[in-house]
């Protein structure tokens, strides 16, 4: 048996989701899992948002725990831990469980194992001012959050407060890195259907765990934000 460790890395990257209970997902789906952070978001073809989720979870030999920190469509269920069973094949996942009496069973195919220096999750820190100092840090102890978690090529953001169970907002798609500049093609936005497809380029610098990028974000209005890793 693999260690949880292991099994843990095997997860690591950006999954789809191929099919529910045996019927094909027709939708779009991309989840997104660092060391033990996740975020998925379903969107249809045009980009138009659906639903979110995310959290933390953990493995134990064959059984997989996911506890939400926020949830678009049932409140109720974030901070209450979820156990599925798992098991992978090549680039295929599957996790079953019950939920209210009814069996629930989903397939997922991995389509990003690559690697990036921004893979992994990450917490806004704080905003930077113009002399490149960034403010007091939010820090982690605050319930009230907003994370990001990349794979080597998909990001997803989202602000949530998981102790009032309060979701502000959340974003995603592709991005690329390149030459200190990093890039994101926004593929759906909860608060605003019609930024799908907006492609944002920021100024973008590592320092240890500190991720700083300057820019200018959907509305047009300067960025400069530092976000520090996590897991």
């Amino acid at each position: 048996m693999l260690s949880s460790h292991v099994q843990a890395q095997n997860l690591s990257g950006a999954w789809k989701l191929e099919s529910q209970n045996g019927k094909p997902f027709t939708d779009e789906c991309i989840k997104i899992y660092s060391e033990n952070y996740f975020m998925f978001a379903i969107h249809d073809k045009e980009g138009k948002f659906i639903k979110a989720g995310g959290g933390n979870y953990s493995v134990a030999g064959k059984n997989y725990t996911e506890t939400l920190d926020f949830y678009t469509t049932d409140s109720t269920r974030v901070r209450q831990p979820v156990v599925y069973s798992f098991s992978t094949k090549k680039d295929e996942l599957t996790i079953e469980t019950t939920m209210h009496g009814s069996s629930f069973k989903e397939t997922w195919r991995k389509v990003d194992d690559t690697d990036s220096p921004l893979k992994g999750a990450w917490r806004f820190g704080a905003r930077v001012n113009e002399q490149g100092v960034a403010g007091e840090r939010r820090g982690g102890t605050s319930p009230r959050q907003t994370m990001k978690v990349l794979s080597g090529k998909y990001f997803q953001w989202a602000a949530f407060n998981y102790e009032t169970k309060q979701f502000m907002g959340t974003g995603g798609g592709g991005y690329s890195l390149k030459d200190g500049a990093y890039t994101e093609n926004i593929r759906f936005f909860s608060r605003d259907n019609s930024r799908s497809g907006m492609s944002l380029t920021f100024e973008c610098r590592l320092d240890g765990t500190d991720w700083y990028h300057k820019g200018k974000g959907t509305t047009g209005n300067p960025v400069s934000e530092v976000w520090e890793k996590i897991k």
